[in-house]
């Protein structure tokens, strides 16, 4: 499905740091089918000598995006990771509003050339989010196919105060009534009436591992057990098998070669 426009408060982008550009980009390119333009790179900065913002498509759509992590992220220990951007119509006021409501500010707002103007936050609950206010690049320019962007899920220990952010900062609704695997419900985002991405309490397993709150990240598969198999033959772990939700129909949870965790999703709400 083609996507002309995002509304306020929902997920539209997504892109990768990694430690080898080059390796992810032959990885995601194998299990997702993305043709990544060599011409269409776009520098970042040139205080940045080498990085450049590597395009991924599918179908002729813009769906993700895969550079080099940069030297801040990996001297802070922060692993590799793909990141969520939701969209906003005034990214400096939903930026100064973010600290007003408990949130901190990790970089702008500020500008990406002609493509739009962003900022970096942490929410209530420390999660980090981008916040991405379009000019020329609108996000991913497909869902619900192959390969694209699907679902985003915030993972807290305080989904209470983590969803009244959300709904304070973005004017977003909230649906509860879906079961989640802690045994607690999820908070799902709704805009407009439909759901958007989705608030979930973090597992006890994680918090024992000191997992910091956080966004996850998961993509379309036409076929969840395939894309599993060959993900994991091309160097991933797969931490969750492919299994069959109520929500997601069937959905796996991988760590990449290099370290950063994704998941696949059949079909998401």
């Amino acid at each position: 499905m083609k996507i002309e426009r995002y509304a306020q408060g929902t997920p539209s982008w997504t892109d990768y740091g990694a430690p080898d550009q080059h390796a992810a980009k032959v990885f995601y390119a194998e299990i997702f089918g993305w043709t990544i333009y060599e011409d269409n790179f776009m520098k970042m900065g040139t205080d940045a000598p080498g990085m450049f913002y590597s395009m991924a498509k599918k179908d002729g759509s813009y769906t993700a995006a895969i550079h080099t992590q940069n030297e801040e992220e990996k001297s802070m220990g922060v692993p590799p990771n793909w990141k969520t951007y939701l969209t906003v119509e005034d990214v400096d006021a939903v930026t100064a509003k973010a600290v007003d409501l408990g949130g901190q500010v990790f970089a702008g707002p500020f500008n990406v050339f002609e493509a739009g103007r962003m900022s970096v936050i942490a929410d209530s609950t420390g999660a980090v989010v981008h916040l991405w206010q379009p000019i020329q690049h609108i996000g991913s320019g497909i869902k619900n196919e192959h390969g694209a962007l699907a679902w985003n899920l915030l993972i807290t220990r305080e989904q209470d105060r983590a969803t009244e952010f959300y709904t304070e900062l973005l004017g977003v609704g909230v649906n509860s009534d879906i079961p989640s695997p802690t045994g607690r419900n999820y908070n799902m985002f709704t805009v407009d009436g439909q759901i958007v991405a989705g608030c979930m309490d973090m597992h006890q397993q994680l918090i024992e591992l000191d997992v910091p709150n956080h966004w996850e990240v998961y993509f379309q598969s036409d076929d969840i057990d395939a894309t599993a198999e060959l993900a994991a033959s091309l160097g991933a772990k797969v931490m969750m098998p492919p299994t069959d939700m109520p929500t997601f129909e069937r959905m796996a949870y991988l760590f990449d070669p290099q370290g950063a965790a994704f998941g696949v999703v059949a079909n998401a709400p």
